[in-house]
């Protein structure tokens, strides 16, 4: 079971989040208990970097459905950036995709 590294900078109510490792369904405990910390304080606006994930589990990008759910309730947005190919397909296999490509909160693929 390989840990997630996490990094996490906080500024003004935006968290930007990077995230190196596997999401799956051994280790995405770790980044939803991230995002549940970071809205425990107020945060709601966030940009996630996935330029170091491999892979991304169903259980992972729940996590992202659950973190957008509550940011978007408190007029925040999730912005995930740096998607490799791998990742991007989770989420248009799952049909995520449309929940991240609005205005407020799109898929940055780089």
């Amino acid at each position: 079971m390989e840990e997630l590294e996490i990094a996490v900078q906080n500024t003004n109510g935006s968290a930007v989040v990077s995230v190196n490792g596997m999401i799956d369904a051994y280790s995405y405990g770790q980044l939803e208990q991230v995002f549940n910390n970071l809205i425990n304080k107020g945060v709601y606006n966030f940009v996630v970097d996935l330029l170091n994930v491999d892979y991304l589990s169903s259980s992972g990008a729940g996590v992202f459905i659950g973190a957008l759910g509550v940011a978007k309730e408190n007029n925040g947005s999730i912005k995930l950036l740096n998607l490799r190919p791998k990742v991007q397909e989770t989420f248009d296999l799952l049909g995520l995709t449309q929940f991240f490509t609005d205005n407020d909160c799109p898929i940055i693929a780089t």
